[in-house]
Order: structure tokens, then sequence, then C-alpha cells
């Protein structure tokens, strides 16, 4: 009898514990592959410094956390359409789109926190230093990307749209496009380094600095709720070893004091 008793009282446990696992909300984040922030490890496990530390936050939230990997170019209809709850992705917050409209009127922003600036990557012996340079050329870009954007602010540049920012050091090392615009942060991980050793940063060419920030739907409770968090994991240093962990420790916000 006892052991029926105690074997009925672990089936209620169980049953009770899969209840409340399964009222645990989801959060779906949206990405693209992009190192140093969201990225594949050697053993195929989703990881970068935007991956963990959304992790942190929606953990710390009480959220069960999922990543759905995205178009960018799709990413303003995917958060209308709630297939995705938010777009953590070094998302360029002080910017417009090419229709002009800045992209803080489309979508709520958490504080930024991160500095970035889009860079031109080319082949070391391309001869392009200075925005001459590129006039008649062809950039690729990642579609709907700030990269894009200032791709074509240079005078007779011609741009070919892909869907990744990685596509774009392809066809740059591929020898089909002349020179790639791509976020900083990313082109650190690449140029000059393995499969892309022949290709390199030109600095003098990289754009004013921008942020990153993680994008919601308007309207979203979530903006404050991540914000507080980011206020948090700041503070007890969790932003700044994973900014360590990843090396974008020089560019990394972690005192969000003036964004209040």
């Amino acid at each position: 009898m006892k052991k029926l008793l105690s074997l009925l009282l672990v089936a209620v446990m169980l049953v009770a514990c899969f209840a409340g696992c399964s009222a645990k909300e989801t959060i779906v984040v949206g990405y693209t592959i992009y190192a140093p922030m969201n990225y594949l490890d050697e053993s195929g496990e989703l990881v970068g410094f935007d991956t963990d530390l959304a992790k942190a936050v929606f953990e710390n939230l009480g959220y069960q956390v999922l990543f759905q990997e995205i178009d960018w170019n799709s990413k303003y209809t995917d958060l209308d359409a709630g297939t995705i709850q938010c777009v953590w992705n070094g998302f360029t917050a002080n910017t417009a789109d090419d229709d002009g409209v800045l992209r803080s009127q489309k979508v709520d922003f958490s504080y930024n926190y991160m500095e970035n600036r889009q860079v031109i990557v080319a082949k070391k012996d391309a001869g392009i230093a200075a925005a001459a340079d590129l006039s008649g050329k062809t950039a690729a870009v990642e579609s709907g990307s700030a990269g894009e954007t200032y791709a074509k602010s240079f005078d007779k540049v011609t741009t070919k749209g892909f869907t990744k920012q990685t596509d774009c050091l392809f066809e740059v090392n591929a020898g089909t496009a002349d020179f790639a615009v791509v976020d900083a942060q990313l082109a650190k991980s690449y140029a000059g380094k393995g499969d892309y050793a022949a290709l390199t940063i030109v600095e003098d060419l990289s754009s004013d600095v921008e942020f990153y920030a993680i994008g919601f739907k308007k309207g979203s409770e979530l903006t404050a709720k991540v914000n507080e968090q980011l206020e948090k994991l700041a503070a007890d240093g969790t932003i700044a070893k994973l900014a360590e962990q990843y090396g974008v420790e020089t560019t990394a916000i972690t005192d969000f004091s003036d964004q209040k």
C-alpha cells in the first residue's frame, strides 16, 4: 500500500512539474549567422555574444528562449507577424533604411548595447584605398542592411544583395564582387584569416559610429523588461564577461545611465 501511495505521489509531482514547465512562455529570437554575435561553434551549437546575452536576459525573465534564423530583409515582416518576438543580431538602431524611414519608427529599440561601424572589405591587391576607387565597382551587401544603405552613399557603385553578410565576403573572395560592405564586428572576425586571408578592411572608408540595439514590435512590453535586465547584467559584470569571451570588450556598452 505504501509503495502504491509513493508511486501515486511521484506521478502527481511529475504531472505538476510537466504542467508548470509547459506553461512557461516561449520567446522566439530572430537572428542570422554572424560571428561573433550569433554563430555555430565546432559542435554545431549556436553561440555568440548576442546569443549568450539573450539567453541570460530571457532566462532571468522566466522565458524559454528559442532562436529562429531569419532572412534579414524580412525582419520587420517577421516581427509584425509574431513569428519572432525580437531581432537580436547586431541590429543597427541609429540609421534609416533605403526608404528613408528611421528604423526607430518601425520598431521599438532597447538600450544601445554595442558600438559598430560599416566597413569596406576588399582583396588586398584590389587597389581600393579611397572613395574614388569605388566608382564603377560592384559592392556585395546584405539586403536590407545598414551596409546596403552605406554602399549606396558612394558615387557610381552598383550593389548586389545577398541573404547573409558572410555571403558578401564569399563573393569578394571569389572575385564576383569588387568589395563588400559589412559590419565591423563581422569583418574583424573573418578578413585576413583562414579562407579569407586575401581580404582586408579598408579602414579609411569606414562609416561613422553606429549602435546595436534589440528590436521589438512597436508597443511591445518586452522592451522595458529587457532594458531592466541589461542594467542588471551590466551591474553584475555579466555583459563585460561575455564581451571579453567573444572579443568585443572595446565596443560593448556596460553603462546605460545616459540612455534612460
